[in-house]
């Protein structure tokens, strides 16, 4: 069993129910995790008993051997799938970019090649001894992306 083969099983039903299939993880002992996200709210305990029980329906225990785990995709983790950022537009988000960039921005839009932002940043700026604050528009390439996730205001 592999990840394909898992995804194109139960992709239509899970995407019927209103999810998304984030990722999909089979170790080399059959050992099958399966991360989804909503598309309109959160994943709850009986969500992923469901999405659980479904992929029990399409795989016979009998003829395979696994176990399986059906998670959220956790508001602590990064994006991963472009249904992900779609979901966040609007939303505040930390991005981190190779070379070391960090900062906390509003995610603007986003699609397979980038993602737009929206943040506020403390430069100097010409003719001024004090830094300001300049806000910033940008369109970030996805290969300059190290990663994005939800920012937790506490």
């Amino acid at each position: 069993m592999n990840a394909t083969e898992i995804s194109d099983a139960i992709k239509g039903e899970i995407v019927a129910r209103g999810f998304f299939i984030v990722e999909i993880n089979v170790s080399a002992d059959n050992d099958i995790e399966i991360t989804i996200e909503s598309e309109n709210g959160i994943v709850t305990l009986d969500d992923c008993v469901e999405i659980n029980r479904l992929f029990e329906e399409k795989f016979d225990r009998e003829k395979e051997d696994y176990s399986l785990t059906v998670t959220s995709a956790g508001l602590d983790r990064p994006f991963k799938v472009t249904e992900q950022y779609a979901k966040a537009v609007g939303t505040k988000v930390e991005v981190s970019l190779k070379g070391g960039k960090k900062f906390i921005a509003t995610l603007t839009g986003a699609d397979e090649e980038g993602i737009n932002v929206h943040y506020t940043a403390r430069e100097a700026v010409e003719g001024k001894k004090k830094k300001e604050l300049v806000e910033h528009d940008e369109r970030i390439a996805m290969e300059m992306v190290n990663s994005v996730r939800p920012y937790i205001e506490f």
